[in-house]
């Protein structure tokens, strides 16, 4: 599987620092990446590109069988598509679906799979476990082993070095071990790996933390900072999330006060936010994606200190797409429709403009109640190709293109794809009516003052 006859190990290696860089960088250290999703792949392509030796490891054939072609399977992240031809073409990325064998041939491990919750909102460790079991299997004395899937603080202490050690039949002392968190977004994954944000390290010992951080200094253009311990690393990840929750949780709220103080919000907040101390964010109808809704479990339920912040703030977020609904409701009762007689469309069904990611997007919830009360929905959203699960939800699926030919009743933003900016929504309004429309992002307050319009936008006055 590898070409290179003998791997060199990093930890604890004999080499001095500057060679072991170059050997890192030459590629007589072979890096495994296991997972190879919207983020692992991304990284894996740097990796390979920096080290001309990646492994690459994904449990799905078809994935494996795509970049084995030169090809991305991840969408609209601009460079990657480049990236996976040109090392694959040159040799430098392989991609694999036995991560057991990989390990065997790697000296690095890298980490970077989703860590899920279950339906009771618990942290679930069986994806993350049972890489660390394959890593396990194959681990040699010299190897290192790092965790950039976000994680739960003391899951690296607790359960995953345990584990590794324990199924590999090394001494701690053969091996390092570390927690060294992802940074990136969904559109600018290369840009964030390369060094758009400082990258943060953890190891279990000092000799892990500093392989950690001779590792990363090859792939980032920033600064690695180190942390005490892979608790602390574990913990900055979660943080950072539980920030915007907490921090979107507020805005949502001053967002409700909206009408009871007769004044737009949102211009508020913008005015506040010119004071240097003030970074209030901006309400809307819903929080979703793969993150900021799931990391304040990892910290609710795990501890025994209090979350009671933490809980509010995830209610008020959840509580949004059920709010804004009622917005729609009220809307059309306005122009004078019952809502088992209206029709409504939603724009926009991905968690943010411009990613096909429909993970906790408020769109869900709002079509699912909206069809609860006998409205008619239908949904557009140009990033998608798959429906299935707002079909489901009782969403009749419309065509941008053909939206022309149609009226409604009412009309909920969600979220504010670039294409939706030539929209014309007074053509959508049926002859002779007024038309209620939603604005969930603050994106059509330009039809506040029309009279043909019902406009109601989440944290404005009416």
């Amino acid at each position: 599987m590898n070409d290179v006859a003998s791997p060199v190990g990093l930890y604890r290696s004999e080499l001095a620092s500057d060679s072991q860089q170059s050997a890192f960088r030459s590629g007589e250290v072979p890096v495994a990446v296991y997972g190879l999703g919207k983020m692992g792949l991304p990284l894996a392509a740097v990796y390979a590109k920096t080290t001309g030796n990646v492994l690459g490891v994904d449990v799905d054939p078809e994935v494996v069988d795509t970049i084995n072609a030169g090809e991305s399977h991840v969408e609209d992240e601009p460079g990657l598509d480049e990236l996976v031809h040109q090392t694959v073409a040159e040799g430098e990325f392989r991609a694999f679906t036995d991560g057991a064998a990989v390990a065997a041939e790697a000296a690095v491990h890298v980490v970077i799979v989703p860590t899920l919750i279950d339906e009771e909102d618990d942290p679930d460790l069986a994806l993350v476990r049972s890489v660390a079991s394959d890593i396990a299997s194959g681990l040699d004395p010299g190897d290192m082993v790092i965790f950039e899937s976000t994680l739960p603080p003391r899951s690296c202490r607790d359960v995953l070095l345990p584990l590794v050690e324990a199924e590999s039949g090394l001494e701690r002392s053969q091996f390092g071990f570390a927690f060294c968190p992802e940074r990136t977004s969904s559109g600018r994954a290369l840009t964030d790996i390369r060094g758009a944000y400082p990258k943060i390290v953890g190891g279990a010992d000092h000799e892990s933390t500093r392989v950690a951080s001779l590792i990363y200094e090859e792939i980032t253009q920033n600064d690695v900072i180190q942390m005490e311990s892979m608790t602390a690393a574990e913990a900055v990840k979660v943080f950072e999330g539980v920030y915007r929750d907490v921090n979107i949780a507020l805005a949502n709220e001053l967002g409700m006060m909206a009408d009871e103080l007769g004044i737009d919000v949102v211009d508020a907040i913008d005015a506040a936010n010119t004071q240097p101390f003030c970074d209030i964010h901006t309400p809307g109808a819903g929080v979703g994606g793969h993150c900021i809704p799931y990391y304040p479990y990892f910290l609710i339920g795990e501890l025994e200190s209090s979350t009671q912040l933490l809980e509010t703030s995830r209610s008020v977020n959840e509580m949004m797409p059920l709010y804004t609904m009622e917005f729609v409701l009220n809307g059309l009762r306005t122009v004078g429709k019952a809502p088992a007689e209206s029709s409504v469309l939603v724009l926009g069904l991905t968690y943010r403009p411009g990613v096909a990611e429909t993970r906790a997007t408020p769109a869900l919830p709002i079509i699912d109640h909206l069809d609860d009360t006998g409205v008619d929905v239908h949904a557009v959203d140009p990033v998608l190709d798959e429906y299935d699960e707002f079909e489901a939800a009782g969403a009749t699926i419309e065509q941008l293109s053909d939206l022309e030919s149609d009226v409604y009743d009412g009309v909920v933003l969600v979220t504010s794809q670039p294409e939706f900016e030539a929209l014309d929504v007074h053509e959508l309004r049926p002859p002779g009516s007024r038309l209620a429309v939603v604005d969930g992002r603050q994106a059509l307050t330009h039809l506040r003052d029309d009279i043909e319009i019902e406009y109601c936008g989440v944290g404005l006055d009416d």
